[in-house]
């Protein structure tokens, strides 16, 4: 953007500095948030606050990419479940937002087949849950019964493909009330807890098909609007499932013309994605600036390529990561990244790449 002649100012919101923050906000034509929800709030801040300043931007006029709403619903992770009857979608796909309705869904779809669960306000695949019955024993049928309590549970987390094994009935109480006597012991390095709060401060926990493919990848769709600028195959690590970066994961570039992928962009750039955001429940709200949806391949084995059936893993808008520049990303155990650990050549493939895309885009 700065190439292309905007003047584009990186400015930090500091919760105590709120009232300068948002006045220096009013001499700006657009503004892009880069923050994952919660994040304010773990820091000490007020996340409702902050989204109701940005509200009033978008009131004075200025663009705000995204919206506190898109930012909110397209995040969520029960958004799944508002696209589950597209073609993107898996009508099998629940969300749970109490205790109760919980602890009895999850028993009855796990005693059907391996599941997801997914918590909401992780990121980073904290709190994501591949999960399969010790026993295998599955019904045959949808509500032929419901699993036991002490029924052992293998879980594989998708931050860091760490396994535990828990109960049912333990499993339940961490994703409940966290650690305690009941849970068990826990090696994750969340706290569970994933409903508190109920709906309305975001606590909610999407059942999901698990698609046993996922081993072979899924494929990130990075967005522009509604132009599609590239894809990435994200493999995970041999005997993984997540292919978070940081999970020795290996990651493949693609255009967006690149013809292994055609079908699914096809029917997704011209069936599906005129149907999101009025699913999502944010028909009047513009499409994200910049967004990405990640891919599972749901099809089985030996399917032909235009009969592939390829469903949503979650959609992402909030602060979407650059994956070719990872190498910069400062993490605990590269606590001095920088700017300039990333490949030369592939820099400046990427600033003319991305300044070209997002001039066309933006002007």
């Amino acid at each position: 953007m700065i190439k292309s002649g905007m003047s584009c100012q990186l400015v930090h919101y500091v919760h105590d500095e709120h009232d300068k923050f948002f006045a220096f906000c009013t001499l700006l034509d657009a503004i892009i948030v880069r923050c994952n929800p919660g994040q304010i709030k773990a820091d000490g801040g007020d996340q409702a606050k902050f989204d109701d300043g940005m509200r009033k931007m978008r009131k004075l006029g200025k663009q705000v990419w995204p919206s506190p709403d898109v930012m909110e619903f397209m995040g969520a992770k029960d958004a799944l479940c508002k696209v589950a009857k597209l073609n993107i979608g898996r009508e099998d796909t629940l969300a749970y937002y109490s205790e109760s309705t919980f602890a009895e869904g999850f028993k009855k779809t796990m005693a059907f087949q391996p599941r997801v669960i997914k918590q909401n306000r992780g990121s980073s695949g904290e709190g994501i849950w591949i999960i399969k019955l010790m026993s295998g024993k599955y019904c045959s049928t949808y509500g032929d019964r419901s699993c036991e309590d002490d029924e052992k549970l293998a879980m594989m987390e998708a931050n860091d493909n760490h396994v535990e094994v828990h109960t049912v009935a333990e499993f339940i109480e961490f994703c409940v009330n966290g650690r305690t006597d009941k849970s068990g012991t826990w090696t994750s390095k969340g706290v569970g807890k994933y409903l508190e709060g109920g709906k309305e401060a975001g606590g909610q926990l999407v059942d999901q098909r698990f698609c046993p493919r996922i081993v072979e990848g899924e494929l990130r769709y990075n967005m522009v609007v509604d132009t599609l600028v590239g894809i990435i195959h994200k493999k995970p690590k041999e005997g993984g499932i997540s292919a978070v970066g940081g999970t020795g994961s290996i990651y493949t570039f693609y255009g967006p013309e690149e013809q292994k992928f055609a079908v699914l962009t096809e029917n997704f750039l011209t069936k599906d994605l005129k149907e999101v955001m009025p699913a999502l429940g944010l028909a009047d709200e513009p499409i994200p600036l910049w967004w990405t949806t990640d891919f599972i391949l749901a099809s089985e084995v030996g399917t032909p390529p235009e009969q592939e059936k390829w469903i949503v893993g979650e959609f992402n808008c909030s602060c979407v990561g650059i994956s070719k520049c990872l190498a910069a990303y400062c993490k605990d155990d590269t606590p001095n990244a920088c700017y300039t650990d990333i490949a030369e050549e592939r820099t400046r493939r990427r600033r003319r790449k991305w300044a070209t895309s997002w001039a066309a885009k933006l002007c």
